[in-house]
Protein backbone atom coordinates (compact mmCIF):
# COMPACT_ATOMS: atom_id res chain seq x y z
CA UNK A 1 0.00 0.00 0.00
CA UNK A 2 1.63 3.40 -1.39
CA UNK A 3 0.44 6.82 0.74
CA UNK A 4 0.38 10.08 -1.39
CA UNK A 5 0.45 13.35 0.73
CA UNK A 6 -0.37 17.09 -0.05
CA UNK A 7 -0.22 19.54 2.14
CA UNK A 8 -2.65 22.20 1.04
CA UNK A 9 -3.80 25.35 2.06
CA UNK A 10 -7.61 25.07 0.60
CA UNK A 11 -10.66 22.71 1.74
CA UNK A 12 -12.54 23.77 -1.27
CA UNK A 13 -10.66 22.59 -4.37
CA UNK A 14 -9.91 19.39 -2.76
CA UNK A 15 -13.68 18.88 -1.59
CA UNK A 16 -14.78 20.02 -5.26
CA UNK A 17 -12.55 17.66 -6.66
CA UNK A 18 -14.00 14.61 -5.02
CA UNK A 19 -17.49 15.60 -4.86
CA UNK A 20 -16.77 15.94 -8.42
CA UNK A 21 -16.40 11.95 -8.56
CA UNK A 22 -19.08 11.47 -6.49
CA UNK A 23 -21.16 12.89 -9.51
CA UNK A 24 -20.26 11.60 -12.02
CA UNK A 25 -20.53 7.99 -10.22
CA UNK A 26 -17.37 6.58 -9.76
CA UNK A 27 -16.73 8.03 -6.31
CA UNK A 28 -18.96 8.09 -2.84
CA UNK A 29 -18.22 9.06 0.77
CA UNK A 30 -17.49 5.93 3.05
CA UNK A 31 -16.51 7.65 6.78
CA UNK A 32 -16.92 11.14 8.17
CA UNK A 33 -17.18 12.99 11.45
CA UNK A 34 -18.40 16.28 9.32
CA UNK A 35 -22.15 16.51 7.70
CA UNK A 36 -21.44 15.79 3.85
CA UNK A 37 -22.97 18.69 1.79
CA UNK A 38 -22.19 20.82 -1.01
CA UNK A 39 -17.91 21.26 -1.60
CA UNK A 40 -19.15 25.40 -0.43
CA UNK A 41 -20.40 24.42 2.95
CA UNK A 42 -18.06 21.73 3.86
CA UNK A 43 -15.42 24.42 3.39
CA UNK A 44 -17.26 26.51 5.89
CA UNK A 45 -17.31 23.43 8.59
CA UNK A 46 -13.81 23.16 7.84
CA UNK A 47 -12.63 26.37 8.20
CA UNK A 48 -14.60 27.24 11.17
CA UNK A 49 -12.21 25.07 13.47
CA UNK A 50 -9.61 26.26 11.13
CA UNK A 51 -9.95 29.99 12.39
CA UNK A 52 -8.68 28.95 15.54
CA UNK A 53 -5.04 28.92 14.14
CA UNK A 54 -5.67 32.28 11.81
CA UNK A 55 -1.91 32.72 11.36
CA UNK A 56 -1.68 29.17 9.90
CA UNK A 57 -1.34 28.83 6.39
CA UNK A 58 -1.48 25.31 5.49
CA UNK A 59 -3.87 23.29 7.45
CA UNK A 60 -5.37 20.39 4.89
CA UNK A 61 -4.24 17.37 4.92
CA UNK A 62 -5.21 14.60 1.32
CA UNK A 63 -3.87 11.59 1.68
CA UNK A 64 -4.90 8.81 -0.97
CA UNK A 65 -3.94 5.43 0.22
CA UNK A 66 -3.52 3.01 -2.65
CA UNK A 67 -3.87 -0.86 -2.65
CA UNK A 68 -1.57 -3.09 -5.53
CA UNK A 69 -3.96 -4.70 -8.01
CA UNK A 70 -3.84 -7.67 -5.78
CA UNK A 71 -5.41 -6.52 -2.79
CA UNK A 72 -8.87 -6.20 -2.17
CA UNK A 73 -10.48 -4.84 0.76
CA UNK A 74 -14.64 -4.35 1.09
CA UNK A 75 -15.78 -0.59 2.87
CA UNK A 76 -15.87 -1.53 6.26
CA UNK A 77 -12.33 -2.45 6.66
CA UNK A 78 -10.68 0.28 4.65
CA UNK A 79 -12.70 2.72 6.68
CA UNK A 80 -10.97 0.90 9.59
CA UNK A 81 -7.56 1.24 7.53
CA UNK A 82 -8.31 4.88 7.06
CA UNK A 83 -8.97 5.10 10.66
CA UNK A 84 -6.01 3.48 12.02
CA UNK A 85 -4.34 5.66 9.51
CA UNK A 86 -5.59 8.72 10.99
CA UNK A 87 -5.05 7.84 14.54
CA UNK A 88 -1.38 6.94 14.56
CA UNK A 89 -0.18 9.88 12.46
CA UNK A 90 -2.06 12.32 15.37
CA UNK A 91 -5.33 12.74 13.52
CA UNK A 92 -7.13 11.25 16.39
CA UNK A 93 -9.26 14.12 17.76
CA UNK A 94 -9.61 16.31 13.89
CA UNK A 95 -12.23 16.77 11.61
CA UNK A 96 -12.54 14.32 8.20
CA UNK A 97 -14.16 13.02 5.60
CA UNK A 98 -13.27 10.24 3.63
CA UNK A 99 -13.90 9.32 0.03
CA UNK A 100 -13.63 6.25 -2.06
CA UNK A 101 -12.76 6.00 -5.77
CA UNK A 102 -13.92 3.44 -8.79
CA UNK A 103 -12.30 4.88 -11.38
CA UNK A 104 -9.15 3.14 -11.63
CA UNK A 105 -8.21 -0.67 -11.38
CA UNK A 106 -6.45 -0.46 -7.96
CA UNK A 107 -8.16 0.16 -5.37
CA UNK A 108 -7.83 3.11 -3.34
CA UNK A 109 -9.40 5.98 -1.10
CA UNK A 110 -9.24 9.99 -0.19
CA UNK A 111 -8.38 11.06 2.84
CA UNK A 112 -9.36 15.21 3.76
CA UNK A 113 -8.52 16.42 7.26
CA UNK A 114 -7.87 19.14 9.31
CA UNK A 115 -4.58 19.78 10.76
CA UNK A 116 -5.97 21.78 13.34
CA UNK A 117 -7.70 20.04 16.19
CA UNK A 118 -11.00 20.54 18.01
CA UNK A 119 -8.53 21.59 20.67
CA UNK A 120 -6.89 24.26 18.72
CA UNK A 121 -3.91 22.53 19.11
CA UNK A 122 -1.92 21.72 16.08
CA UNK A 123 -1.46 18.49 14.21
CA UNK A 124 2.75 18.12 13.22
CA UNK A 125 3.38 17.74 9.94
CA UNK A 126 6.99 17.01 10.57
CA UNK A 127 8.51 14.08 8.75
CA UNK A 128 5.03 13.37 7.49
CA UNK A 129 6.11 11.03 4.31
CA UNK A 130 8.76 8.77 6.53
CA UNK A 131 6.22 8.57 9.61
CA UNK A 132 3.16 7.72 6.45
CA UNK A 133 5.32 5.01 5.44
CA UNK A 134 5.77 3.64 8.64
CA UNK A 135 2.56 3.60 9.76
CA UNK A 136 1.89 1.89 6.25
CA UNK A 137 4.07 -1.10 6.88
CA UNK A 138 2.56 -1.72 10.08
CA UNK A 139 -1.04 -1.49 8.33
CA UNK A 140 0.13 -3.66 5.86
CA UNK A 141 0.81 -6.83 8.29
CA UNK A 142 -2.31 -6.13 10.64
CA UNK A 143 -4.71 -6.15 7.81
CA UNK A 144 -2.63 -8.79 5.78
CA UNK A 145 -1.92 -6.68 2.87
CA UNK A 146 0.88 -7.06 0.20
CA UNK A 147 3.82 -5.44 1.33
CA UNK A 148 5.49 -4.28 -1.99
CA UNK A 149 8.48 -2.00 -0.25
CA UNK A 150 11.34 -3.35 1.09
CA UNK A 151 11.69 -2.08 4.80
CA UNK A 152 15.09 -3.92 5.96
CA UNK A 153 17.83 -1.54 6.41
CA UNK A 154 20.55 -3.22 4.40
CA UNK A 155 17.86 -3.58 1.88
CA UNK A 156 16.57 0.11 -0.67
CA UNK A 157 13.08 0.94 -0.77
CA UNK A 158 11.52 1.03 -4.00
CA UNK A 159 11.06 4.27 -5.86
CA UNK A 160 7.89 6.54 -6.41
CA UNK A 161 7.96 5.68 -10.25
CA UNK A 162 8.55 2.01 -9.67
CA UNK A 163 5.86 1.94 -6.77
CA UNK A 164 3.53 3.40 -8.90
CA UNK A 165 4.33 1.28 -11.89
CA UNK A 166 3.73 -1.65 -9.77
CA UNK A 167 0.30 -0.40 -8.91
CA UNK A 168 -0.11 0.49 -12.59
CA UNK A 169 0.84 -3.03 -13.93
CA UNK A 170 0.28 -5.77 -11.25
CA UNK A 171 3.81 -6.93 -11.67
CA UNK A 172 6.13 -7.47 -8.77
CA UNK A 173 9.16 -5.20 -9.12
CA UNK A 174 12.41 -6.38 -10.39
CA UNK A 175 14.33 -4.91 -7.69
CA UNK A 176 12.27 -6.84 -5.00
CA UNK A 177 12.77 -10.44 -7.15
CA UNK A 178 16.65 -9.37 -7.15
CA UNK A 179 16.65 -8.80 -3.49
CA UNK A 180 14.72 -12.10 -2.75
CA UNK A 181 16.90 -14.10 -5.24
CA UNK A 182 20.36 -12.39 -4.48
CA UNK A 183 19.77 -12.26 -0.69
CA UNK A 184 18.87 -16.30 -0.70
CA UNK A 185 22.45 -17.06 -3.03
CA UNK A 186 24.49 -14.80 -0.47
CA UNK A 187 23.06 -17.17 2.44
CA UNK A 188 23.76 -20.11 0.58
CA UNK A 189 27.12 -19.80 -1.38
CA UNK A 190 30.37 -20.88 0.93
CA UNK A 191 32.86 -19.17 -2.08
CA UNK A 192 32.92 -17.11 -5.04
CA UNK A 193 32.41 -19.98 -7.84
CA UNK A 194 29.48 -21.40 -6.25
CA UNK A 195 27.74 -17.41 -5.78
CA UNK A 196 28.42 -17.19 -9.39
CA UNK A 197 27.32 -20.80 -10.25
CA UNK A 198 23.82 -20.12 -8.08
CA UNK A 199 23.21 -16.29 -9.87
CA UNK A 200 23.43 -18.12 -13.09
CA UNK A 201 20.99 -20.69 -11.96
CA UNK A 202 18.56 -18.30 -11.15
CA UNK A 203 18.86 -16.30 -14.91
CA UNK A 204 20.84 -13.57 -13.13
CA UNK A 205 24.42 -12.62 -14.80
CA UNK A 206 26.85 -11.03 -12.71
CA UNK A 207 29.03 -8.11 -13.86
CA UNK A 208 32.17 -7.26 -11.53
CA UNK A 209 34.08 -4.44 -11.85
CA UNK A 210 37.54 -4.97 -12.22
CA UNK A 211 40.88 -2.93 -11.99
CA UNK A 212 42.58 -4.03 -15.37
CA UNK A 213 46.23 -3.03 -13.05
CA UNK A 214 45.81 -4.74 -9.99
CA UNK A 215 42.78 -6.78 -10.41
CA UNK A 216 41.41 -5.87 -7.88
CA UNK A 217 36.87 -6.18 -7.39
CA UNK A 218 36.02 -2.72 -6.46
CA UNK A 219 31.95 -3.69 -7.18
CA UNK A 220 29.38 -5.64 -8.52
CA UNK A 221 26.46 -5.02 -10.60
CA UNK A 222 23.45 -7.98 -11.45
CA UNK A 223 21.89 -8.55 -15.05
CA UNK A 224 17.83 -10.02 -14.92
CA UNK A 225 15.48 -10.28 -17.70
CA UNK A 226 17.66 -7.66 -19.84
CA UNK A 227 17.78 -5.15 -16.89
CA UNK A 228 20.96 -4.38 -14.84
CA UNK A 229 21.17 -3.08 -11.18
CA UNK A 230 24.04 -1.76 -9.58
CA UNK A 231 25.12 -3.87 -6.39
CA UNK A 232 24.66 -0.61 -4.35
CA UNK A 233 21.44 0.20 -5.59
CA UNK A 234 19.93 -3.08 -3.81
CA UNK A 235 20.98 -2.32 -0.53
CA UNK A 236 24.26 -2.49 1.30
CA UNK A 237 23.99 -6.26 2.00
CA UNK A 238 24.50 -6.89 -1.87
CA UNK A 239 27.57 -4.41 -2.35
CA UNK A 240 30.49 -6.04 -3.08
CA UNK A 241 31.91 -5.40 0.15
CA UNK A 242 29.37 -6.65 1.95
CA UNK A 243 28.87 -9.94 0.04
CA UNK A 244 32.90 -11.03 0.40
CA UNK A 245 31.92 -10.78 3.99
CA UNK A 246 29.77 -13.62 3.48
CA UNK A 247 31.73 -15.76 1.36
CA UNK A 248 35.28 -17.04 0.19
CA UNK A 249 36.89 -14.63 -1.64
CA UNK A 250 40.38 -14.59 -2.62
CA UNK A 251 41.71 -12.59 -5.60
CA UNK A 252 44.10 -14.22 -7.28
CA UNK A 253 42.86 -17.42 -7.27
CA UNK A 254 39.33 -16.14 -8.19
CA UNK A 255 40.59 -14.18 -10.81
CA UNK A 256 39.66 -16.48 -13.78
CA UNK A 257 36.00 -17.57 -12.60
CA UNK A 258 35.32 -13.66 -12.29
CA UNK A 259 36.77 -12.74 -15.74
CA UNK A 260 34.68 -16.26 -17.31
CA UNK A 261 31.81 -14.77 -15.67
CA UNK A 262 32.00 -10.69 -16.86
CA UNK A 263 32.98 -12.57 -20.62
CA UNK A 264 29.68 -14.58 -20.45
CA UNK A 265 27.29 -11.63 -19.22
CA UNK A 266 29.02 -9.57 -22.02
CA UNK A 267 28.08 -12.18 -24.81
CA UNK A 268 31.66 -13.66 -25.58
CA UNK A 269 33.41 -16.84 -24.51
CA UNK A 270 36.76 -18.13 -23.78
CA UNK A 271 36.92 -19.46 -27.57
CA UNK A 272 36.30 -15.78 -28.83
CA UNK A 273 33.05 -16.34 -30.12
CA UNK A 274 30.37 -13.61 -29.89
CA UNK A 275 26.53 -13.85 -29.55
CA UNK A 276 26.11 -12.16 -32.74
CA UNK A 277 27.22 -15.28 -34.61
CA UNK A 278 30.67 -13.81 -35.67
CA UNK A 279 34.21 -15.64 -34.80
CA UNK A 280 37.37 -14.34 -34.39
CA UNK A 281 40.22 -17.00 -34.75
CA UNK A 282 43.46 -16.37 -32.92
CA UNK A 283 46.68 -17.16 -35.14
CA UNK A 284 49.43 -18.28 -33.18
CA UNK A 285 52.45 -16.42 -33.37
CA UNK A 286 55.83 -17.40 -34.63
CA UNK A 287 58.90 -14.87 -33.40
CA UNK A 288 56.66 -12.02 -32.57
CA UNK A 289 55.28 -11.93 -36.30
CA UNK A 290 51.74 -11.96 -37.23
CA UNK A 291 50.69 -15.29 -39.74
CA UNK A 292 50.07 -13.87 -42.75
CA UNK A 293 51.92 -10.19 -42.46
CA UNK A 294 55.14 -11.08 -44.22
CA UNK A 295 55.50 -9.30 -47.36
CA UNK A 296 57.85 -11.00 -50.53
CA UNK A 297 60.73 -9.42 -48.84
CA UNK A 298 60.77 -10.92 -45.86
CA UNK A 299 60.16 -7.67 -43.59
CA UNK A 300 57.87 -8.01 -40.87
CA UNK A 301 54.33 -5.99 -40.70
CA UNK A 302 53.45 -7.76 -37.71
CA UNK A 303 52.55 -4.28 -36.11
CA UNK A 304 49.39 -3.63 -38.39
CA UNK A 305 47.78 -7.28 -37.16
CA UNK A 306 45.18 -9.29 -39.04
CA UNK A 307 41.69 -7.95 -39.37
CA UNK A 308 38.84 -10.29 -39.81
CA UNK A 309 34.97 -9.88 -38.76
CA UNK A 310 34.24 -7.33 -36.70
CA UNK A 311 37.40 -7.09 -34.90
CA UNK A 312 40.87 -7.50 -34.53
CA UNK A 313 42.63 -10.73 -34.16
CA UNK A 314 45.69 -9.39 -33.17
CA UNK A 315 46.99 -6.77 -30.27
CA UNK A 316 48.16 -4.14 -32.26
CA UNK A 317 50.06 -2.89 -29.05
CA UNK A 318 52.87 -4.30 -26.96
CA UNK A 319 53.00 -7.39 -29.61
CA UNK A 320 56.31 -6.34 -31.51
CA UNK A 321 58.69 -3.43 -31.56
CA UNK A 322 56.50 -1.05 -33.60
CA UNK A 323 53.06 0.17 -31.29
CA UNK A 324 51.12 2.96 -32.26
CA UNK A 325 53.00 4.69 -29.03
CA UNK A 326 56.15 4.69 -30.44
CA UNK A 327 54.87 5.83 -33.71
CA UNK A 328 53.65 8.77 -32.50
CA UNK A 329 56.38 9.51 -30.73
CA UNK A 330 58.57 9.26 -34.14
CA UNK A 331 55.77 11.52 -35.54
CA UNK A 332 56.73 14.47 -32.92
CA UNK A 333 60.19 13.76 -33.04
CA UNK A 334 60.16 14.51 -36.85
CA UNK A 335 57.76 17.04 -36.71
CA UNK A 336 60.82 19.07 -34.23
CA UNK A 337 63.52 17.91 -36.37
CA UNK A 338 61.43 20.05 -39.47
CA UNK A 339 60.44 23.44 -37.30
CA UNK A 340 64.13 23.69 -36.40
CA UNK A 341 65.20 23.16 -40.19
CA UNK A 342 62.76 25.61 -40.67
CA UNK A 343 63.78 28.08 -38.37
CA UNK A 344 67.71 27.75 -39.43
CA UNK A 345 66.83 28.50 -42.94
CA UNK A 346 64.68 31.56 -41.94
CA UNK A 347 68.24 32.59 -40.17
CA UNK A 348 69.96 31.15 -42.88
CA UNK A 349 72.00 29.61 -41.19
Amino acid sequence: MIGKIVIGKDFYGVLAYNEKKVREGVGYVIDSNIEHSTSVEMTQEFNLIRELRPNLGKSVLHVSLNLPHSDYLDDKTFVSVGCDYLMKMGFDNNQFIMYRHTDTEHEHIHIIANRVRYSGRLTSDSNIKRRSRKILDDLEKKYGLTQIVGKANTQKSLTQKEIEKTLRTGNVPIKLVLQDKIGSVISRATDTAQFITLLQQQNISPRFNVSKTTGRVSGISFKYQGVVYKGSTLGKKFSWNSIVKHIAYEQTRDRPVILSANEKERGTHNTGERNHGTTIRHEQRNNRTAQGTQDSSGESKGHLGKIEGDGVVQPLVDETEWNPFKLELMDDGIKKKRKIKKKKKGLNL
